[in-house]
């Protein structure tokens, strides 16, 4: 089925047992701020490693996997399947970042992040800049031989695990002055402060801060790429992280049908199983038909992007199947929760982590709503065949 190759369903069977033994930690890191017991992180890091399954969207000569979209997709779909991020430790560094990257760069941050060695974070979003990344206030000015930074960054997520942050800002000064620049910060760092750690709706070791960048001087070798070119590997980014949050979606949403279906077919109700009255027959089979329209529209976007269609293309079907996925997986879960009935509000329920976990993916990474202007806008210069 999808017309998957031997390599690419190898690789997404690799990655479904390695998600399939983290499964059953799920309830013990709900009941413990999302830690895993002792050693077992390391653990599992080290076979994900050994199996391939870290950085497959990096380039094989920097030690990455060099898979395809559509393989990136299906491992990130079946890190989708297990709650309370666990599987989070199959990483993807910025895929943008090995073509402008300087030796150093490469040497001190992006190997070791390749190899699993440290992480990164993103400062970008700002309390009155969250979808439109145009409209950050964060700037960077330059002073001697580097820059020194200032803002406040909102939801910085692993901010906590990570070794370093990738900094946006609007240049103050010089010749791009106004324009965006990225910069690669160290962390810690004298001037950067965590504000305030908010507590969110799921629970997991990953750390979502509000923090300050005051006064935060780095070296010229910082910048990535060029002044003025930040906005450039934004756009790649979300682009990006879009196919990946749909990925885990479809992940999440597959989950969640396998398990209303067994709870269904177990559950006895008037001397006959649930699964056989039909108002639960309807909420299974809508979830199941959303499922395989998002998968099939998914694993399609993928392939256009391994094929080299038109980055405006891929931008607005990245964003159709961000926008698809995770509106459908919603759907699913609050179907589940239904079907478990009171059950499904516990939290020791993969349904009602699911619940609580799957809200974000309409929001970060762009709104629900920002992706319908995007696929509007699109569709407005283009044309529907463009797009469909």
């Amino acid at each position: 089925m999808y017309q998957l190759t031997p390599a690419d369903e190898s690789i997404r069977d690799r990655a479904r047992s390695f998600v399939g033994d983290l499964i059953p930690y799920e309830e013990q890191a709900e009941a413990n701020e999302g830690r895993l017991p002792d050693g077992v992180a390391e653990k599992m890091k080290a076979r994900a490693r050994q199996e391939g399954l870290l950085a497959t969207n990096m380039p094989a000569d920097l030690g990455g996997g060099g898979c395809s979209m559509l393989q990136q997709v299906l491992v990130q779909e079946q890190v989708g399947r297990v709650t309370n991020t666990l599987a989070w430790m199959l990483s993807t560094p910025p895929a943008w970042w090995p073509a402008v990257a300087t030796e150093e760069q490469r040497r001190r941050y992006l190997v070791p992040t390749v190899a699993g060695e440290m992480s990164e974070c993103y400062a970008i979003t700002e309390e009155a800049a969250g979808s439109d990344v145009d409209g950050i206030e964060a700037t960077a000015r330059r002073e001697g031989d580097g820059y020194v930074l200032d803002g406040v960054k909102w939801h910085v997520t692993s901010f906590n695990e990570a070794a370093y942050a990738f900094f946006q800002a609007r240049l103050a000064d010089g010749p791009h002055a106004g324009e965006h620049a990225m910069f690669v910060v160290d962390l810690p760092s004298p001037g950067v402060r965590v504000v305030r750690t908010p507590a969110y709706s799921h629970t997991t070791t990953h750390h979502h801060p509000i923090v300050a960048f005051e006064g935060v001087r780095v070296p010229a070798g910082s910048l990535v790429g060029q002044e003025g070119a930040g906005m450039t590997f934004a756009y790649e980014w979300f682009r990006f992280e879009r196919f990946m949050v749909a990925a885990r979606c479809l992940g999440a949403g597959e989950r969640l049908v396998e398990e209303a279906t067994r709870f269904a077919n177990e559950r006895v109700v008037g001397g006959r199983p649930i699964a056989e009255y039909q108002l639960v027959q309807a909420m299974l089979a809508d979830s199941a038909t959303e499922l395989f329209a998002a998968r099939s529209m998914l694993y399609e976007a993928a392939r256009g992007v391994d094929e080299g269609r038109d980055v405006k293309i891929q931008h607005a079907q990245a964003s159709m199947a961000k926008l698809y996925c995770s509106e459908m997986a919603n759907r699913v879960a609050d179907r589940t929760v239904q079907i478990f009935g009171g059950r499904g509000f516990m939290r020791e329920n993969v349904a009602e982590r699911f619940y609580r976990e799957l809200r974000v993916e309409r929001i970060w990474e762009g709104t629900s709503e920002l992706q319908r202007l995007i696929v509007a806008g699109q569709l407005a210069k283009r044309g529907v065949r463009s797009l469909v």
